[in-house]
C-alpha cells in the first residue's frame, strides 16, 4: 500500500467499525422501539438482568463508559420505571442499582432481540462468532 493510501476512508479499520456499528444499531431500533428503549437503555439492562443490584461505577465499566455518561442514562430510566437507584448503606459514595418489576418483564419481551440480530447478520453461526472474537480481541487490545 502507498504511503497516501493511507488516508483513503476505505482503508480506515475505524470507519468500518463506526459504519457497521450504525447499521448494526439501526438493526435494533425498531426492535427496541417496540419495547420503548433506547439502545444506550437495553445495553444497561442486559447488564442488570444478569447481575441486578449493581453500583453505577459496574455499569460504566461494564458498558465502557464513564460515570458522567452513564448517569443521565440511569436518571432517565428511573424516570421511566425501569430500574432503582439508592445510595449503598455502607458506601454512601456508591448508587446501587435495581431492577423495578417493569425492567424485569422487558426481559422476556427482548428474548428474541438477539436471534433477530443474527439472522439479520446474514452471517452463518461461524462466522459470527468469529467475528465476535475477532472484535473482542481487538477491542482488547486497543484498550
Amino acid at each position: 500500500m502507498k504511503p497516501s493510501d493511507t488516508l483513503k476512508l476505505d482503508n480506515q479499520i475505524c470507519f468500518l467499525l463506526y459504519a457497521a456499528s450504525r447499521r448494526m444499531t439501526a438493526v435494533y431500533t425498531p426492535l427496541l422501539d417496540a419495547l420503548e428503549l433506547t439502545y444506550p437503555q437495553y445495553l444497561v439492562l442486559l447488564v442488570l438482568w444478569e447481575r441486578d443490584g449493581v453500583d453505577v461505577g459496574y455499569i460504566a465499566d461494564k458498558l465502557m463508559l464513564d460515570t458522567g455518561t452513564v448517569s443521565p442514562l440511569l436518571k432517565n430510566m428511573q424516570n421511566a420505571g425501569l430500574i432503582n437507584r439508592k445510595r449503598d448503606s455502607d458506601d454512601e459514595r456508591k448508587v446501587i442499582l435495581t431492577l423495578t418489576d417493569k425492567g424485569v418483564s422487558l426481559k422476556e419481551k427482548a428474548l428474541n432481540i438477539p436471534k433477530t440480530v443474527f439472522q439479520r447478520s446474514g452471517c452463518s453461526s461461524k462466522e459470527y462468532l468469529a467475528l465476535k472474537a475477532e472484535l473482542s480481541g481487538l477491542l482488547k487490545r486497543i484498550s
